[in-house]
């Protein structure tokens, strides 16, 4: 069995627009149930569904921590660090998904 992996991931409405930070086991699985949105949550009611940067981790506690920290920074550092690895924006989910 291979080595399991643990990501923190932040989610964009737009360029520049509402943010979302999480944690799983799956991110593949889990952007797209953010895409679906198929129950009403935070990520549904403001469309926040553009995967937009994400970190990979060995074991579920530092990616824990690493999401604790990210959430605690202010807005011009998240924006920050996601500029300095997708300064476009751009939605990273169809690269790490592939084809449909």
């Amino acid at each position: 069995m291979g080595a399991r992996h643990y990501y923190v991931y932040i989610l964009a409405s737009r360029i520049g627009g509402t943010l979302y930070i999480g944690v799983t086991n799956d991110l593949i699985r889990r952007v797209a149930q953010h895409k679906l949105k198929p129950i009403e949550s935070f990520t549904e009611k403001y469309d926040v569904a553009r995967l937009v940067y994400f970190e990979q981790f060995d074991d579920p506690e530092n990616a824990i921590k690493r999401e604790k920290r990210l959430k605690k920074w202010n807005r011009a550092w998240k924006v920050r660090l996601i500029e300095q690895h997708n300064s476009n924006w751009d939605d990273l989910y169809p690269g790490i998904a592939g084809p449909p």
